[in-house]
């Protein structure tokens, strides 16, 4: 399958201005390059009804989350999101996907919420985890206060943030966190071992390179031993079985895509509810490319779609 035109634009733009590779710099330069680039992906930001902020307890330290209430979400009992920013564990922000989760709030009437979690390598695994665990406890021990439904809590993140959502799924489904309606996964990192074959097909000149990726995973691990612990590599984990119903989304040209697919493959054989949406045209990020990539806002509303029929109660 060829590169959807869209993405092959978005590509010829991220090389026209240049830059070097995140992993030929320091963190710091890495972090302040993708602040500079990611207003020029994003489209404008549509209103919601409300956007707030404010500090929660964290495992260590405090929390900023983030809190958009979608336009016709209701004042009380609202299907909520917790929505996991990618960016590799060492990059990102509140705002570096501030516009996916407008759209989301927006397309299923939710409250969705980002927080603000610890990055590597100043905070290695498993502190962004810890970070994320605690803005989901919260959500569930605050509901009536966020006028959400405890019942209707799902969680949603890409890339690193997918990673991220599927070890919060797993653990929710054992009890080691708030119980889940639903798991979004936009083409999750899932294998932290990084040799799937797409590794090999699209490990340079498709945006994220294998190079970066190891980068990225070698800030986030302590040790080469956690490499092979399932709360790094959830592919790894012993059963998915019971987990929250999951919508999955794959990027055909990204070093991701084969182990988004085993991992979705896993969770149908495992038994669990999945919607898989394969993107074949399409490259890691491009949901976060909604200025270039009209995909990007399309698969944002099936997931909306999906969650909002997953989550309908009869007030809806």
């Amino acid at each position: 399958m060829t590169l959807d035109p869209d993405a092959l634009r978005a590509l010829e733009i991220g090389r026209a201005a240049g830059g070097e590779p995140f992993e030929n710099g320091s963190v710091e330069a890495a972090r302040a390059a993708y602040s500079a680039s990611f207003p020029t992906q994003q489209g404008e930001h549509e209103p919601v009804a409300s956007t707030a902020h404010r500090q929660i307890d964290g495992a260590n330290s405090p929390i900023t989350i983030r809190i958009h209430r979608g336009i016709g979400a209701p004042r009380t009992g609202a299907r909520a999101v917790l929505y996991l920013h990618g960016g590799g564990w060492v990059i990102g922000n509140l705002s570096s996907h501030d516009e996916i989760c407008r759209w989301l709030a927006n397309l299923a009437n939710a409250v969705v919420i980002c927080p603000d979690y610890r990055l590597a390598p100043e905070h290695k695994f498993p502190a962004g985890l810890e970070d994320c665990a605690a803005a989901l406890r919260f959500m569930a021990d605050n509901a009536g206060e966020l006028g959400i439904d405890p019942a209707r809590i799902a969680v949603a993140g890409d890339s690193a943030g997918g990673n991220l959502a599927a070890v919060l799924a797993l653990l929710a489904r054992d009890g080691m966190a708030p119980p889940l309606a639903a798991q979004i996964l936009i083409y999750p990192n899932t294998d932290a071992r990084q040799g799937a074959a797409s590794y090999r097909r699209f490990g340079d000149g498709f945006g994220l390179t294998a190079a970066t990726m190891a980068w990225f995973r070698d800030h986030y691990v302590r040790t080469p031993d956690d490499i092979e612990d399932w709360r790094v590599s959830p592919l790894l984990a012993p059963g998915l079985a019971r987990v929250a119903p999951a919508f999955v989304a794959v990027a055909g040209h990204d070093i991701l895509a084969d182990e988004g697919m085993a991992y979705a493959e896993r969770l149908r054989a495992e038994g669990v509810p999945l919607v898989l949406r394969h993107w074949p045209g399409q490259i890691h990020g491009f949901v976060s490319m909604g200025r270039h990539i009209l995909a990007a806002r399309q698969a944002v509303s099936e997931a909306a779609a999906w969650l909002y029929q997953q989550t309908r109660t009869q007030a809806d």
